[in-house]
């Protein structure tokens, strides 16, 4: 497994995150040696959902207006419907997202999180995958969608669903310990 110490990601998630989509990549990362922020709208906490109702709280350990993509070496972007939903609504969110592609930096989105992705507008000419409900919305965004557990194209990983979350993570980590993809643009 990769080393990923003195490597930091952020993760960034509201309520209504697919609980699974937030605690098995960050556990990923942490056991590769990663320090991980889950980054939100607003301090607290942000409740998260799993089988059809509201799950667990987690912590929030830093907000969007106290960081920047200079204090992260990757970006990774739960699911679920509500969270990707409200993030894509909220402009710091999505500038936050856009400047981790302007860096060139790893970012991993799984499930419904690729639409922070087509709100960013960094999806033109990408491979890239999602929750099947959306491909009609990332093909208007510009993307290659492909029905594939996961997708990497130049430090960009995205998945489909918790199913694929194995997969996801390994790539997830891979891209992290890779860092700065010149390709990884917006």
């Amino acid at each position: 497994m990769e080393n990923l110490n003195k490597k930091t990601v952020a993760i960034l998630a509201t309520n209504g995150f697919e609980e699974s989509e937030l605690r098995e990549p960050k556990k990923a990362l942490e056991e590769a040696g990663a320090e991980v922020h889950i980054v939100s709208l607003e301090s607290g906490e942000i409740k998260g959902w799993s089988d059809g109702n509201w799950s667990t709280s987690y912590k929030v350990d830093k907000t969007l207006s106290e960081v920047s993509q200079n204090d992260y070496n990757a970006l990774m972007l739960p699911g679920g419907q509500i969270n990707p939903d409200l993030l894509r609504k909220d402009k710091k969110a999505v500038d936050f997202v856009k400047s981790f592609f302007e860096n060139h930096k790893p970012v991993a989105a799984i499930c419904h999180a690729p639409w922070l992705l087509a709100e960013a507008g960094v999806l033109e000419g990408r491979k890239i995958t999602s929750y099947g409900s959306i491909k009609t919305d990332m093909i208007n965004a510009g993307a290659n969608w492909v029905d594939e557990e996961v997708v990497v194209d130049s430090g960009l990983v995205t998945s489909r669903s918790p199913e694929d979350l194995p997969a996801f993570n390994a790539k997830l980590v891979e891209e992290v310990y890779e860092g700065k993809h010149e390709a990884q643009t917006a």
